[in-house]
């Protein structure tokens, strides 16, 4: 029986493991992608076993601990395991992150558990072309922001490499001095997170695009493959002085991306009315919805 000894702490070393797991069982939702996985370990400590061609992941926030459904082929007696072991938590939600198809099949097998929406986790799905694009009525208002800010500026753009890491590293200060993250737990978080993948972003096979005025980083956007038909967009950051630079690394990172790839997961909006207001704006193609079942609910 699955025990919670069995879960080991996830370390950059244990990326060998997750992308071969992956290669067969792409991650669905942002949260189970490894690089956001390790470049948060400071806030949701996760920890993980293997079950056969099972991958079992949870979160450990505030004490909380919070598992996820198994990642791989659907086993009943594995899914068992995990859920028994959920039901011992004393967390508000321990089973979480549960995706809609994986949804469906938990209420064919499990008919006492209750699932509740998670929104403010539901992932952000746009097709590339319409982010580079921003073509029709819909996209009017964006494109007259992108357009005074294309003639207010001359601005170049450059991919990510070790010859400009360090003017990266800046601008991210720069950006938390702006924001004043350590006034912010989220953003102090975040501003951790971001400068974990910085600091390992080759380790991590990340890619980026950054935006230049007058030889100065004032936008970047970092994202990798998220599955052979999407892209994630893990970061995007700019300068506060410049109207309308968020649709520049928007656009611009769209269309390095709309080649290869049909679809932009731009992740989830943590519950933040501006944020969900900013990507609602951009039409998703379709969300990620996800679920949770909370302790008094988790039955079988």
């Amino acid at each position: 029986m699955l025990s919670i000894d069995d879960f080991k702490s996830v370390t950059l070393e244990d990326k060998k493991i997750f992308d071969k797991h992956y290669e067969k069982y792409p991650p669905i939702h942002s949260d189970n992608v490894f690089t956001t996985i390790i470049s948060w370990m400071n806030y949701s400590n996760y920890h993980y076993t293997a079950i056969g061609n099972n991958l079992i992941i949870y979160s450990k926030i505030n004490g909380q601990i919070r598992f996820r459904p198994p990642s791989g082929k659907r086993k009943k007696d594995v899914f068992d395991q995990v859920i028994k072991l959920a039901q011992k938590q004393d967390s508000d939600y321990p089973f979480g992150v549960i995706d809609l198809e994986t949804k469906k099949w938990l209420e064919k097998n499990y008919q006492k558990l209750v699932f509740e929406e998670h929104q403010e986790y539901f992932d952000y799905v746009y097709l590339s072309s319409d982010l580079a694009d921003l073509s029709g009525s819909n996209y009017s208002k964006i494109r007259n922001r992108l357009n005074k800010f294309s003639r207010d500026y001359s601005y170049s753009t450059e991919k990510i490499s070790s010859e400009n890491m360090e003017d990266v590293r800046k601008f991210l200060d720069r950006w938390c001095l702006w924001k004043d993250c350590e006034s912010d737990p989220l953003l102090e978080n975040e501003r951790k997170a971001i400068m974990y993948s910085m600091s390992h972003f080759f380790d991590l096979g990340l890619s980026g695009l950054v935006i230049r005025l007058d030889d100065n980083i004032e936008a970047l956007a970092v994202y990798e493959e998220m599955n052979p038909d999407t892209a994630i967009i893990h970061y995007e950051k700019a300068s506060p002085d410049y109207d309308g630079i968020y649709k520049a690394i928007n656009q611009e990172t769209a269309k390095k991306l709309q080649n290869n790839y049909k679809f932009i997961n731009r992740e989830s909006d943590m519950g933040l009315p501006g944020l969900r207001k900013a990507k609602m704006s951009y039409r998703p193609n379709h969300m990620v919805e996800v679920f949770h079942v909370d302790k008094k609910n988790i039955l079988i």
